[in-house]
């Protein structure tokens, strides 16, 4: 089962967080109903800065976490001057692939949001790097895990050939400490 939220956010009252507690219509819906996004993503360590040479954009985020559980997570993140709203389902297949809902939200109920998130903050610039077919989004986290570079390639299946730059490292996806939501745990820093 996976988590879609049909979104109609207002701030209320609720002692546990301050005062504030967004309210949504939450469905659950089979993934075998295909009534969302499916993400099918392999990640890697990045072993120089040369990518920022390449890169054709660079933006500043800042996501929070308003649920981490094992079988979906709720992120809401500000990217410059837009704001979204995901789920993610569970991983499967090596951690490649995974359903994805995401919605953009209004900026201001994005920082309210952020609110609630606590101390479950990253804050990264994302580099896009187009490589052939394939846009490569490479993170160079901040705070706690700093020093951490991960490059992110999302295919159109598990099988995709794609050409790896010369700053592409060893491939992490299978990694489940390099997932966001375990980098608030276990910070880069930490290790």
């Amino acid at each position: 089962m996976l988590v879609v939220i049909k979104c109609k956010m207002r701030i209320c009252k609720f002692i546990g967080y301050k005062n504030i507690k967004i309210l949504c219509n939450i469905a659950f819906v089979n993934s075998t109903h295909n009534t969302m996004a499916q993400e099918i993503e392999r990640k890697f360590l990045v072993v120089s800065n040369q990518f920022k040479q390449e890169a054709g954009s660079k933006t500043h985020i800042i996501q929070g976490y308003l649920a981490m559980k094992p079988e979906a997570t709720v992120r809401v993140r500000i990217a410059d001057k837009q704001a979204f709203l995901t789920i993610k389902g569970i991983s499967i297949n090596n951690n490649t692939t995974r359903y994805e809902w995401e919605k953009e939200i209004d900026i201001e109920e994005a920082r309210e949001l952020l609110i609630l998130c606590g101390n479950q903050i990253i804050e990264k610039y994302r580099y896009e790097v187009q490589k052939g077919d394939f846009t490569f989004e490479v993170d160079e986290f901040l705070g706690d895990n700093q020093g951490l570079i991960i490059a992110e390639i999302e295919l159109e299946s598990e099988n995709d050939k794609f050409e790896k730059p010369v700053w592409l490292g060893d491939e992490v996806t299978q990694d489940v400490s390099y997932f966001n939501t375990m980098l608030l745990q276990k910070p880069f820093a930490a290790r």
